[in-house]
C-alpha cells in the first residue's frame, strides 16, 4: 500500500512513471493480498471438510468477479491521480459517476454471492464471512483513503 501512495503523488505531481512497472507492481499486490486474504478466511472460517469442498470453488468464483470490479477502481484511481492538478468538471464528473458504478456493482455481486454463500453454508456461517469480507474490505479501504488526497488538499 505504501508503494501505492508514492505512485499516486508521482502521477499527481507529474513524474514520469512507467505503466508497466506500476502494472506490475499492482499485480504482485494484489497476489499477495488475494494469498493472505484466502489464509485469513480459512483461518476465521474453520471449516469441516465438506464446507471447505463446497466453499472454496464458490469463493474463487467471487473473487474473480470482484477482481473485475476492483480493476475498474484502479482504472479511476489511476485517472483522478492524472487530472488531480488540473480536474476538469468534465472529468470530475466522469469520476463520480464510476465511483458510483463500481460500489453499485460491488454491492450487487454481494447480494448475488450471498444468496449462492447461503446455499452452501448456514445463515449463521455465511454472516461470519460476510462480517470477515466486510471487515478487510474496510481495513484496505481505509488505508487506500489515507494515500488518496481529498482534491484540495495539494498545495500549488
Amino acid at each position: 500500500m505504501k508503494k501505492l501512495n508514492l505512485l499516486f503523488i508521482a502521477l499527481i505531481m507529474g513524474f514520469s512513471v512507467n505503466a508497466q512497472d506500476f502494472n506490475d507492481y499492482l499485480e504482485v499486490s494484489r497476489e499477495v493480498l488475494k494469498t493472505e486474504k484466502k489464509a485469513l478466511i480459512a483461518e476465521v472460517m474453520q471449516f469441516t471438510s465438506e464446507e471447505s469442498q463446497a466453499f472454496w470453488p464458490l469463493y474463487n468464483e467471487y473473487e474473480q468477479k470482484k477482481y473485475t470490479v476492483n480493476t475498474r477502481y484502479f482504472n479511476l484511481v489511476e485517472k483522478f491521480a492524472e487530472n488531480f492538478e488540473n480536474m476538469s468538471d468534465e472529468v470530475a464528473v466522469e469520476v463520480i459517476n464510476e465511483s458510483i458504478a463500481i460500489k453499485s456493482e460491488l454491492i450487487k455481486l454481494q447480494k448475488t454471492y450471498a444468496k449462492k454463500f447461503q446455499k452452501i453454508l448456514t445463515p449463521q456461517k455465511t454472516i461470519k464471512y460476510l462480517q470477515a469480507e466486510n471487515k478487510i474490505k474496510a481495513l484496505i479501504d481505509a488505508e487506500l483513503s489515507l494515500q488518496i488526497p481529498l482534491l484540495d488538499e495539494i498545495e500549488d
